[in-house]
């Protein structure tokens, strides 16, 4: 784990930050390409593309505020921070919505285009997040386990010794979303290809990110704060309780295209 590169001078060029850049590049790349294919015009998607990482960055502050504890939105701390995924999500997703309207863009072909970029994002940037020893696992003795450096621990608060003063090996959460993210992003380019119905593939992202997200929370260790008191109520993180809201809706809804499709097939 390296979570800093090189230095120019005294200024850190972190390793988290590069990977982020690179995730949202490649993503946007990606983006263009499938909503060529869709008919869409090149132009616009990365004019889309560059106010949704804008109104994506801006949503994961946000939410960051609300569910940490002792945020200093002021400090140098908050603004170098990732933020929270599902904020940067919506934030995103509600800029995306915005634009597309004042574009007159077909909502469902755009939003089919940008969610395997992305799933590689995030690819990119849970790497990002290994390199600085954030939102880091639980201890464990499996062989995979990981000790973060001591420039880890100083950075992001990432424990490093055990309680008997040796060294801590912990769930690499980060590498486990990942590499999931990875597979997810395989999946969605491929189905793009051989979709339905528009708006299945950002369908589909939602339930796979869901259950992926549902199920890496449980070894998760960082603290990530309680949002309006809902995790002390039902025992699962927010991460977990929004997790489960976005899968049912999303479901739901992939049921009722589903079988739309079919009844439209039949007529």
């Amino acid at each position: 784990m390296y979570p800093e590169l090189f230095r120019i001078g005294s200024f850190p060029i972190n390793t988290y930050g590069v990977l982020l850049a690179l995730g949202l590049l490649l993503a946007l790349f990606v983006a263009s390409r499938l909503a060529v294919r869709d008919g869409l015009p090149r132009e616009r998607i990365y004019d889309l593309g560059l106010w949704t990482i804008i109104g994506g960055l801006i949503g994961s502050k946000i939410l960051m505020l609300f569910t940490e504890e002792g945020v200093n939105f002021f400090s140098l701390d908050f603004l170098r921070s990732g933020g929270v995924f599902y904020g940067g999500f919506l934030g995103g997703f509600f800029a995306l919505v915005f634009l597309i309207r004042y574009y007159k863009l077909p909502f469902w072909k755009v939003a089919d285009a940008f969610a395997p970029g992305v799933a590689l994002g995030q690819f990119f940037g849970r790497q990002g997040c290994f390199s600085a020893g954030c939102c880091w696992g639980k201890p464990t003795d499996l062989f995979w386990g990981v000790h973060f450096t001591e420039l880890g621990h100083e950075n992001t608060g990432v424990p490093i010794v055990d309680a008997a003063g040796g060294a801590l090996h912990l769930h690499p959460t980060q590498l486990y979303e990942s590499f999931a993210m990875l597979i997810v992003f395989a999946v969605l380019f491929y189905l793009h290809r051989h979709k339905r119905f528009d708006g299945q593939i950002l369908i589909g992202y939602m339930i796979l990110y869901s259950i992926i997200r549902f199920t890496i929370e449980f070894f998760r260790d960082d603290p990530r704060g309680d949002l309006f008191g809902l995790t002390t109520l039902s025992g699962l993180s927010t991460s977990q309780i929004i997790s489960l809201i976005v899968a049912v809706g999303a479901v739901c809804f992939m049921i009722y295209r589903l079988t739309k499709v079919q009844i439209l097939k039949s007529i």
